[in-house]
């Protein structure tokens, strides 16, 4: 069975904290059917020590590669300097404050040998405490996107793996994931939700960083529905809600969380809707410090 071939593109932003083990993860990776050829690391404005942690694991890797960004342009725009530079015609884009299963990258990038798949998404699985509230509601928002994916759905975000088959992503975009999945679709091409690619991440320990990452979501979602005429799938509330119905336990502590987490995130919308509306830009968004702290799962 002929290899899938495959470049992986990693954008940080001052991640020392992480990116090095990030890498170490990628090259430990267990692969059968996929080889990743590259591994382009587009460190943007960063002002801590990711790009040294970079270089020397590119000593020791000869895939690894680095682009240094002078100033932090955005997310969007250190992706298309990745799609400008990647050689495969397959690609995976990964946020380096992450850490993927030992077979996650496989899972991902498999179903390419499928022609008629475009685009893949792994689950996310926070590290976060379910037992503090803040932990619950990660593992709350996470567990529906998941539920949304199963029921037909499709929702991606922290790693995704595509084909190359666009020159660039609208560059003000606030939310680069999901800004490919019109693209991808609009040229016929199918999206698969793969359960078994994971990846950890950890969610917003602080309500602050909580609304400041979830406006920013909803206002590029509603961009990206205004601009490109596409609504991804978690923009429709009653959809949500009736999932959000079906994974209730009814026990009291957790239905008094989960009416917390959901005041929580209709407020985020209003913010992001009002952020829209008075065409606030977050292309180039404040890092929700408290999701930087992952530990090694």
């Amino acid at each position: 069975m002929e290899r899938i071939r495959c470049s992986m593109g990693i954008m940080a932003h001052n991640e020392e904290a992480n990116v090095g083990r990030l890498l170490a993860r990628v090259g430990e990776s267990r692969l059968a059917r996929v080889d990743v050829t590259e591994i382009i690391v587009v460190a943007s404005g960063c002002t801590d020590r990711t790009e040294e942690v970079v270089c020397r694991a590119a000593d020791r890797d000869g895939r690894i590669r680095l682009i240094s960004q002078p100033t932090r342009e955005g997310k969007a725009s250190a992706m298309n300097l990745f799609l400008a530079q990647a050689t495969s015609d397959v690609l995976v884009l990964s946020s380096a404050d992450l850490l993927p299963g030992e077979d996650s990258l496989e899972q991902l990038v498999a179903p390419f040998a499928d022609p008629e798949i475009g685009m893949t998404a792994c689950r996310p699985m926070p590290v976060n405490d379910p037992a503090t509230f803040m932990g619950f509601a990660a593992h709350l928002l996470w567990e529906l996107h998941h539920q949304m994916n199963v029921s037909g759905g499709f929702k991606a975000g922290e790693m995704i793996a595509f084909r190359k088959v666009f020159a660039r992503i609208p560059p003000h975009t606030a939310v680069d994931e999901a800004s490919v999945e019109p693209l991808i679709r609009g040229q016929g091409y199918a999206v698969q939700y793969v359960p078994e690619a994971v990846v950890y991440n950890k969610g917003p320990e602080t309500v602050d960083d909580f609304l400041r990452q979830r406006r920013r979501i909803y206002a590029g979602h509603l961009e990206m529905q205004d601009h490109l005429g596409y609504a991804v799938s978690t923009m429709s509330g009653g959809r949500i809600g009736g999932l959000l119905l079906r994974h209730l336990t009814w026990r009291p502590k957790e239905l008094w969380w989960t009416a917390r987490v959901v005041a929580l995130e209709a407020y985020g919308r209003y913010l992001g809707r009002r952020d829209y509306k008075a065409r606030r830009s977050h292309t180039v968004w404040e890092i929700a410090a408290t999701t930087k702290e992952l530990e090694t799962k």
